[in-house]
C-alpha cells in the first residue's frame, strides 16, 4: 500500500530555472510568479532562480535541454497554457510537450516538472491558476483551490 510522506522541501543551495511560454501570458506570467515565490518560500535564493522565456509550450522541452546541456542548473520547470480547440491538437501538443521534458530529464539526470495547465477555455486557465492562494507543491504552484 502506498503511504504518502510529507517532508518540508528545502530548496537552499539548489539553483533552478523556470521555463515560461509567452503563449497566454496573462496565465504563465502568473505561474512563473507562484513558482518562484515558492521556491523563494522554500529556501532557495532569487538569484538562483534564472526565469528563460519560450515562445509557446510547443518550445518548453527544446529551451529545457539546451538550458540543461549548458547551464550549471540544478532542477527545471516548464510552464504554459494549452486550451482545447474543435480538434485534437491540444491533446497532440501536450503528449509531446510531456514526451519531450521526460526525455530531457532522463537524459540529463535532472528533474524537469512540467507544469502546463490543459483547459477548455481561458476562463478556466484563469480560475485554475489563481495566485496569492498560499498552496506550493515541491517547489511549483499548486493550481486551483
Amino acid at each position: 500500500m502506498f503511504e504518502e510522506h510529507s517532508q518540508p522541501i528545502n530548496a537552499t543551495g539548489v539553483k533552478a530555472c523556470i521555463i515560461v511560454s509567452s503563449y497566454h501570458s496573462e496565465i504563465t506570467n502568473e505561474l512563473a510568479k507562484a513558482a518562484r515565490d515558492c521556491f523563494i518560500r522554500a529556501g532557495g535564493s532569487k538569484n538562483d532562480c534564472l526565469l528563460l522565456p519560450a515562445p509557446g509550450a510547443w518550445e518548453l522541452p527544446l529551451i529545457a535541454k539546451e538550458a540543461a546541456s549548458n547551464l550549471e542548473i540544478d532542477v527545471f520547470v516548464a510552464l504554459g497554457c494549452v486550451l482545447t480547440g474543435e480538434t485534437t491538437h491540444d491533446r497532440v501538443i501536450t503528449d509531446a510537450i510531456a514526451k519531450g521534458l521526460m526525455d530531457v530529464s532522463i537524459n540529463e539526470g535532472k528533474p524537469v516538472s512540467m507544469g502546463v495547465l490543459t483547459c477548455q477555455t481561458i476562463e478556466q486557465a484563469r480560475l485554475s491558476c489563481i495566485h496569492g492562494t498560499d498552496q506550493c507543491n515541491g517547489g511549483t504552484p499548486k493550481c486551483g483551490t
